[in-house]
């Protein structure tokens, strides 16, 4: 088939505005999922913004009403919704901002749209108002343990918490995650798992490894094959770390789902043929995410693959507009 010369130019020269949603609870590892495509197509075309700057309240304030921010009504989703269909239609917008090292608003910033805009948070799509202006979504869904593990480092490094407030914090926001937040996974187009690794609880602390497991929907429309290589002599003479690869059929809220299942550490070079592949369907390149790593995780390679996944979607709506606007010359 005909490749494009290069897909980062058509998209820079296209009047569309792609539009992600990433879901899930705070310290989930949103961020970790689709940092993939910044580093493909740059800030140039890559923006993101967090649906945090949207609480309608500080941290003090919702102290005093005895509220957590993960609640609708804690959120203007109102104006979430009308700053996004400005940004789809190409328009800049003054966006709220707030500061989580303080739990206060800062002054209102001017946003201009990128071809990709990313928009991370607890209720990126949590309204069929705001979940029709997306054309991708993904749910990040660790298990307990694992997101309150990460959610008490994140906080006490981060965001100036002490354990006992962070402890209490999740004891709190618990029913209300599962109320507001946790719907989202039901309409998602990637549902994202994240278990302990198989070969030990501590792999995920002093190495980043585990389970992660990436569930979709049987796909309607492939750009083209990409192959998952793996070598067996690089398999048997040079990795020296556990892995684990599997596919399987599940039904997560009652969706049938197929699943790619990684655990543990791939060889680079798996990655690095993936990446020439995409490299080669959409011309763009260099795509070296995972430069000077000597190991890959699980994390990484799903990573990877919702690249694949995004970029495969937004080459199906080039081709779609442009078919549609031939069928009216």
């Amino acid at each position: 088939m005909t490749h494009p010369e290069n897909f980062r130019e058509v998209i820079r020269q296209s009047p569309i505005v792609y539009l992600i949603g990433v879901a899930g609870d705070s310290g989930s590892g949103k961020t970790t999922f689709t940092r993939a495509i910044s580093d493909i197509f740059g800030d140039e075309l890559v923006s993101s913004i967090t649906v945090d700057d949207y609480h309608l309240y500080d941290r003090n304030d919702r102290a005093k009403m005895g509220i957590t921010p993960l609640l609708h009504s804690a959120n203007n989703l109102t104006l979430l919704a009308q700053n996004l269909r400005d940004i789809k239609a190409g328009k800049s917008i003054l966006k709220p901002v707030y500061s989580h090292e303080h739990g206060t608003f800062a002054r209102n910033v001017q946003f201009e749209p990128t071809k990709f805009v990313i928009v991370e948070g607890l209720h990126p799509y949590a309204t069929d108002e705001l979940r029709a202006l997306y054309d991708y979504t993904i749910f990040v869904d660790p298990d307990k343990d694992v997101k309150y593990d990460w959610k008490i480092r994140r906080d006490m490094g981060k965001r100036n918490y002490n354990r006992t407030d962070v402890e209490s914090e999740i004891k709190k926001r618990e029913p209300d995650y599962h109320q507001y937040v946790e719907p989202q996974r039901l309409i998602a187009d990637a549902v994202i798992q994240i278990k302990y690794s198989a070969y030990g609880k501590e792999e995920g602390e002093k190495r980043n490894v585990y389970q992660v497991i990436l569930s979709m929907p049987a796909q309607e429309y492939c750009f083209e094959d990409i192959e998952l290589n793996i070598d067996l002599c690089d398999l048997f003479k040079k990795s020296s770390h556990n892995f684990s690869l599997s596919c399987i059929s599940q039904n997560p809220d009652n969706r049938k789902m197929r699943a790619l299942v990684v655990d543990g550490e791939l060889m680079p070079d798996t990655i690095h043929k993936i990446e020439r592949q995409i490299e080669y369907q959409t011309g763009v390149s260099p795509i070296n995410i995972f430069r000077n790593q000597e190991h890959i995780t699980g994390t990484d390679l799903v990573r990877l693959m919702l690249s694949w996944q995004i970029i495969n979607g937004r080459i199906s709506l080039s081709l779609s507009n442009h078919s549609q606007t031939a069928s009216l010359i």
